[in-house]
């Protein structure tokens, strides 16, 4: 796989909603060396253009093509006497699957990790009755409480650790979503050739209501956006055919609703032209579940028009996240193709 060691890098880097300081070094180094200018605003997102011919003054559209880097995550709310670390979500979590994972507490502004575990009651005295929630867990850090409460403080955040591997035709680790859209956004930055003036953009804070992405919109202003995320894919046992949104190794998914936003329809009927014209597998995707920086992109400067374009990912917001060689190429294709059709040709 292209880019594999790439891909690994962006999703084992930690960078929990709000302080997405580590994913963001790496897209600015990769920018750097495939855009004519790179700057970053004030909420943390990466802006990276390749300028067109002309400018705006004269006229010349502007595409912006966004991913949010920022991951799922937690925040310390309180150190028990035992020096347990208790945690409320950044960001929504399946508190279902939380035990036996491993995890990082940034603490000291992320100058101090400390890993840790959240520990798993032994099936011989589990209780079975009630619903888990993210606040009845709690994180061994493996220290005294002295050692603990002295180390870590309320507000300090808290990511999942774990692995990105190949396994068969597919790529599994945690923060797939939306690394893998980062991922394929830079590479097609590195070898798009617009014509027109293309902003390729990380944004922050997608998880907790589109934050970044509203943001940077405004400063931007693009004539056309277009935002790529991660979305469901549930074609597994016990989910019926008209519940799995997406299927792994059937393309790129090129959206059509999601819960935030109903993209431009001539957007999408020229992403999927686009698609046509050169080979590149797609998939049709309506997720009234879920929700992306489309949404933010479509009205945080008045009107503009959007599309979207989606990975898709199985097991979403878990540690095993899921996705589809194939799909990852597909997804690039499509944005290189977007790029260099730019603005005018999107409309």
């Amino acid at each position: 796989m292209d880019g594999f060691d790439l891909l690994r890098e962006l999703a084992e880097s930690h960078g929990p909603v709000g302080h997405e300081t580590e994913p963001r070094e790496i897209v600015v180094r990769e920018l750097e060396t495939s855009v004519d200018r790179v700057r970053v605003d004030a909420m943390g997102n990466v802006v990276g253009t390749i300028d067109g011919d002309g400018d705006r003054d004269g006229g010349a559209p502007e595409l912006l093509i966004a991913a949010h880097m920022d991951e799922i995550g937690f925040v310390v709310r309180h150190v028990d006497d035992e020096g347990f670390v208790h945690v409320r979500s950044l960001g929504g979590w399946n508190a279902e699957i939380l035990r036996s994972m491993r995890v990082r507490v940034h603490a000291d502004g992320g100058d101090d990790p400390l890993d840790g575990v959240i520990g798993a009651v032994p099936a011989h005295v589990r209780d079975t009755d009630g619903e888990q929630a993210v606040t009845d867990v709690a994180i061994d850090l493996g220290l005294a409480a002295d050692e603990a409460r002295e180390r870590v403080a309320v507000g300090d955040v808290v990511t999942t650790r774990a692995p990105t591997e190949r396994i068969g035709d597919c790529v599994a680790g945690k923060a797939l979503d939306d690394r893998a859209g980062v991922w394929a956004t830079l590479l097609a930055a590195e070898r798009a050739a617009p014509d027109a003036t293309v902003h390729f953009v990380a944004t922050t804070q997608e998880e907790v209501g589109l934050r970044g992405a509203a943001g940077v919109a405004a400063d931007v202003d693009p004539d056309v956006a277009v935002a790529v995320d991660g979305t469901l894919e549930r074609s597994t046992p016990g989910v019926q055919p008209e519940d799995r949104v997406t299927t792994l190794g059937d393309g790129v998914g090129i959206k059509h609703l999601d819960a935030t936003v109903i993209p431009t329809p001539s957007v999408v009927r020229r992403l999927e032209a686009l698609a046509e014209e050169r080979d590149i597998p797609f998939q049709r995707e309506v997720a009234d579940n879920i929700g992306t920086d489309t949404g933010a992109l479509q009205t945080a400067a008045g009107s503009t028009p959007v599309g979207a374009v989606s990975v898709p990912v199985r097991y979403h917001h878990s540690t095993v996240e899921t996705a589809h060689v194939a799909d990852l190429a597909a997804t690039v294709d499509l944005l290189v193709a977007a790029a260099e059709a730019g603005p005018d040709g999107l409309r």
